[in-house]
């Protein structure tokens, strides 16, 4: 039994707007779920006009900027199937940062990439804590967790 508190935020509280709390984090999961029907562009516009009711200018200028952040420009018009998997967690990691959070949440996200993908999207989460996000990543590259990480919490 505990609490959590994010931005000052208990957001284990019963009264707290949890709506507003999941706008201000950003998650990642071993799984892309990138819509494979959209390109690398759609798939990042679209969360941020539908929630964030972004135009659709903004939008595709937020998605540029975070492809670039991820080294993804040259895939903007690609589709989900001809990305490597190292390439289509960018995409996902690039999606949660066009959202714009204060967190983010990294559930293995190397885990079911090839072992020769795994350094592009290591490299990504390590710009990222260079740049002072805060992240909470669940993950077995333990080398990587004590590099980057303030705390480490080892569970079995």
């Amino acid at each position: 039994k505990g609490q959590v508190f994010v931005g000052g935020t208990e957001v284990t509280h019963p009264d707290v707007d949890i709506d507003a709390v999941r706008r201000r984090i950003g998650m990642v999961f071993q799984q892309f779920n990138l819509f494979p029907h959209l390109s690398v562009t759609e798939n990042l516009t679209l969360p941020q006009r539908r929630v964030l009711k972004r135009d659709k200018e903004e939008a595709a200028k937020v998605a540029a900027e975070n492809l670039e952040r991820v080294g993804l420009s040259e895939k903007a018009d690609a589709y989900p199937s001809s990305l490597s998997g190292g390439q289509q967690q960018r995409v996902a990691i690039a999606r949660a940062l066009a959202m714009g959070p204060e967190v983010m949440l990294f559930d293995e996200p190397t885990s079911a990439l090839d072992p020769e993908l795994v350094g592009d999207v290591l490299a990504v989460m390590r710009r990222l804590a260079q740049e002072g996000m805060t992240m909470m990543v669940v993950t077995h590259e333990m080398s990587f967790a004590r590099e980057v990480a303030d705390r480490v919490v080892f569970m079995d």
